[in-house]
């Protein structure tokens, strides 16, 4: 679903984008390793108290369930994730 992945995201909403933006998000990047499909994202926040309230908003629920049908999702749509380890970090 690669192909996919990658239209529906060029084609973003403006609405999601500007939530996004709103919410202090910037800098956000998703990659796929090609050798087992994952996906990782990441993204420069500005407060992350604000993404608490995303996955309550009526345009991440609709982009969530626009999603579903090419990515694993949990039984509210938004995607599986996994937490990772920072490991080291260079300012």
């Amino acid at each position: 679903m690669e192909e996919e992945y990658k239209r529906r995201h060029v084609a973003i909403w403006p609405e999601l984008s500007t939530l996004l933006k709103d919410t202090g998000i910037s800098e956000y990047s998703i990659f796929l390793d090609q050798r087992d499909g994952s996906l990782f994202g990441t993204l420069k926040v500005a407060d992350t108290l604000s993404m608490d309230e995303l996955p309550q908003h009526p345009i991440m629920k609709k982009w969530w369930a626009y999603m579903k049908d090419i990515m694993e999702t949990n039984t509210d749509n938004s995607p599986v994730s996994f937490p990772l380890t920072e490991v080291f970090y260079l300012p």
